[in-house]
């Protein structure tokens, strides 16, 4: 039987760099080989997944304490899912497409058994946990083993991973910057071979952001193709979906989460794709947008090379590329209008000491958003209705727009801006991300490059409403001309 499982409260950890690979790790530890790889290893037997969490476990005990990825290890109850998937395996009776896979869950998802505290000091541990999240019990489905949670910034509120309850989180290339947010937990630990699969949410950028700081894969899916429940108070703002180390396991695993849910009243219908198979797609003839600034966002050099860099390829792949500003404009005021309206909506319920038990940050912004009429509201919704016709209509003419995911590489950790800019929140930084959470569009991130300081830098490609399988042949053609780089 599995024990109680170990949440730790963690405050800092030494900002030391990250150091590789220890002596005797080598490519073929299974912590380090992708879902993939290791469902293809489980069914030749070559590969067992109980060789596969062991290698996770002991992974996250060697780096974790350093980068403080997770909340909580239910080592105990992994072994058990783990032996219970080997045998499913040796009766050649797999349970589904991710059986014996390694997986985390942020924080802020529901999973029975776990209290999901959301890195929040204000939510009692003292509950009867006894549902799961649509995500995680798509994951349970599908036999995946479910090692634990990862951080957060409290109530997923901003682009960074650190909160009053779990401390701050470390990127694995450097242990001194941030590995972002607010999914920054599931990035670390995916980036560092904690687990090859991980779940995130994103309002503002929350996988895109974190993939683009750590050299890992994601996708936000168009909003509704996996179902979100409980209703975040962000509103439609917010979106599921997944952190990997390869746009084939981001097409996995989103084949595994995609699909309705009834107690999620937006969820669309079933997709009927399995996204595994779109990947070799041509990119003949696709039309893409280049947008080097987004009509005004304020870029690092290296990042704006490696992007470029990266950008010139699909011409090499057939795709017709255009450099082309799209009509998003000035949408950070609506912006933060939803999302701090939202804020204010996820403490209302708060006393004044559990108030003061918040992250100044957010204390902050629900403050503000509790200003807001209904008018205003309502009139950022407008802003974002406008936005979303400009767009739908801009894609008329280009299949596909790729960006910077993110301005900036990774920046000092416990921090919620660039040291040296003068923005006061994260949405000064992330203006890259959250006009597309405003219009539901898909939007991946892959890495492509790395700064002369070693940090990896995202490549973001959009899509129009839907266009999910073309993102991610986009991202699958893109990844297999770009040289892979690791920080283990």
């Amino acid at each position: 039987m599995s024990t109680e499982p170990q949440q730790t409260n963690r405050t800092a950890a030494g900002a030391s760099t990250f150091p590789g690979a220890p002596d005797g790790d080598t490519a073929t530890s299974p912590a380090d080989m992708t879902a993939t790889r290791l469902v293809a290893g489980f069914s030749r037997g070559e590969l067992s997944p109980r060789e596969a969490t062991e290698a996770v476990l002991e992974r996250i005990a060697r780096r974790d304490t350093e980068l403080n990825a997770y909340c909580l290890v239910d080592a105990d109850r992994a072994r058990d899912a783990a032996r219970a998937s080997e045998e499913r395996w040796h009766r050649g009776e797999p349970c589904g497409r991710l059986d014996g896979v390694p997986t985390s869950v942020k924080d802020v998802m529901l999973t029975r058994g776990w209290p999901t505290l959301r890195g929040s000091r204000t939510t009692s541990r003292d509950q009867d946990w006894r549902e799961d999240s649509p995500a995680v019990a798509r994951l349970r489905e599908h036999g995946a083993v479910l090692v634990g949670k990862t951080t957060t910034p409290e109530l997923a509120w901003k682009g960074v991973t650190d909160s009053p309850l779990t401390g701050v989180t470390r990127n694995p290339w450097d242990a001194s910057v941030t590995p972002g947010g607010s999914s920054g937990g599931a990035a670390a630990a995916v980036a560092a071979g904690m687990a090859p699969l991980a779940t995130g949410t994103d309002g503002g950028g929350s996988v895109r952001i974190p993939a683009s700081f750590t050299g890992t894969a994601t996708i936000k899916p168009t909003r509704g193709l996996v179902p979100h429940y409980p209703a975040s108070p962000f509103g439609s703002l917010a979106h599921t979906g997944p952190i990997t180390r390869t746009v084939a396991d981001t097409a996995l695993i989103l084949t595994v989460l995609a699909g309705p849910d009834d107690r999620d009243w937006s969820a669309l219908a079933p997709p009927g794709v399995d996204y595994t198979t779109v990947l070799d797609r041509s990119l003949d003839g696709v039309r893409i947008a280049y947008s080097a600034t987004l009509g005004g966002v304020e870029v690092d050099p290296e990042v704006s090379g490696a992007v470029a860099a990266a950008v010139a390829l699909f011409e090499r792949l057939g795709a017709r590329v255009e450099e082309v500003d799209p009509p998003v404009g000035d949408c950070r005021e609506a912006f933060q209008t939803l999302w701090y309206s939202g804020a204010a909506k996820a403490t209302q319920h708060l006393t004044g000491e559990q108030r003061e038990l918040l992250d100044p940050g957010l204390r902050a912004v629900a403050d503000e958003g509790r200003g807001h009429s209904a008018q205003d509201y309502l009139a950022a919704v407008a802003v974002r209705a406008a936005l979303g016709e400009r767009m739908g209509r801009f894609h008329r003419a280009h299949d596909l727009l790729v960006t910077p995911t993110t301005p900036v590489p990774a920046f000092t950790a416990g921090r919620e801006t660039p040291p040296g800019r003068t923005e006061r929140r994260w949405t000064g930084w992330a203006g890259f991300s959250y006009p597309f959470n405003m219009t539901q569009q898909p939007a991946a991130s892959i890495p492509c490059g790395l700064t002369s300081g070693g940090l990896p830098v995202g490549l973001q490609i959009v899509g129009p409403r839907h266009a999910d399988p073309l993102v991610l042949a986009a991202s699958q053609r893109a990844e297999d001309l770009l040289a892979r780089r690791d920080p283990l």
